[in-house]
């Protein structure tokens, strides 16, 4: 039994197994810093295209991804932009199709912007983020999905090719649901999230083994960065119902930083009572004045609104990002001033 509405019209279904089945040099390409979701839809989309149409994808990703996902299936096949430049932009100069995977606009992909926009290929976005403006011969563009995975998995649910798939299709898709909804706590309350996870377990993944390799996986200097954070860090705004934390090059080269160390400590702050958001500011390890915002929140409280009015970005309603062009001392101000201005969506009443 079907239990997923179409997410494409007769028309846009054709246009899409169309272009498939008559290109030859394809490439997935997904946003700069890659995280679970984006990975996810690329690896096991590009399995789609291998599996279903013959074809052999390539996978680029604008730079490097972390550590605890390394162990993706197919995730050795990944092409990093920024170790292999010059081969990238041959391949998008003469591909014949560019699937664009979660991200909505061109920035996002920072180092291959230029390459990506001068491609004359047609493209084709699969993306779950607000106002889309990539550049697209077909647009699949659903901010209320839980994930860009949620999305792949549909595409291949409504055009038939499930049913020929395995493991190395269904675990990278778990995969980025999992972690794009913090193993399923936020945006993730619809009925359909959990029909697709029925659906993948039939293909014998390991569920419990996909969140071990994630949430487990850390060393001990993540471990120890997080109980710094929390303890000498973490500013909390009682009054507010709302918290920040700072995270300078110095304190990250103190704990021997690798990409992925800081994934998630957002979320922490959100285990005290009556809190409803948690703001993380992280400065770039080599860039000088870029800090890194991530943005999570409960309830109804608006993460992408204050990410696109206080740090030049966005995202969803209870998790969002942004990135600020200052110093990481500024960036705490901005917080704060973020902070004070949303105080009536965070709950607090005027006297």
């Amino acid at each position: 039994m079907n239990m997923l509405k179409d997410i494409l019209n007769q028309e846009q279904a054709d246009l899409l197994v169309k272009l498939i089945k008559e290109s030859e040099t394809i490439v997935c390409i997904c946003h700069t810093n890659p995280d679970g979701d984006a990975l996810g839809a690329s690896l096991s989309w590009a399995e789609y295209l291998r599996k279903v149409y013959g074809k052999a994808p390539q996978v680029f990703v604008p730079d490097q991804y972390p550590d605890f996902l390394q162990w993706l299936p197919n995730s050795e096949k990944i092409i990093r932009y920024d170790k292999h430049k010059e081969g990238c932009d041959w391949t998008l100069q003469h591909a014949d199709l560019v699937f664009c995977l979660d991200f909505n606009t061109l920035s996002r992909v920072d180092a291959v912007e230029q390459a990506l926009s001068q491609s004359t290929a047609p493209k084709v976005l699969i993306d779950h983020h607000l106002d889309p403006d990539v550049p697209a011969v077909l647009t699949v563009s659903q901010p209320s999905a839980s994930s860009t995975c949620e999305l792949v998995f549909r595409l291949v649910w409504q055009l038939g090719g499930f049913d020929q798939l395995d493991k190395n299709f269904a675990v990278p898709l778990y995969c980025g649901m999992m972690t794009d909804t913090g193993a399923f706590t936020y945006n993730s309350c619809t009925p359909d999230i959990f029909f697709i996870i029925s659906e993948l377990l039939t293909k014998r993944i390991n569920k419990d083994k996909i969140y071990r390799n994630v949430y487990h996986n850390y060393s001990e200097d993540r471990l120890r960065l997080m109980g710094f954070v929390m303890y000498e860090r973490l500013v909390v705004d009682n009054k507010r119902h709302a918290s920040y934390f700072t995270l300078s090059r110095e304190d990250l080269k103190r704990f021997h930083y690798i990409k992925g160390d800081a994934e998630g400590l957002v979320n922490m702050p959100l285990q005290i009572k009556g809190l409803k958001l948690s703001i993380s500011l992280r400065e770039d390890t080599e860039k000088d004045n870029v800090v890194w915002v991530s943005l999570r929140s409960v309830d109804q409280f608006p993460c992408n609104q204050m990410a696109a009015r206080f740090f030049n970005g966005g995202g969803h309603l209870n998790a969002s990002g942004g990135r600020l062009n200052c110093s990481i001392a500024e960036a705490a101000k901005i917080a704060e001033e973020a902070i004070a201005a949303f105080e009536q969506e965070l709950g607090v009443k005027n006297d």
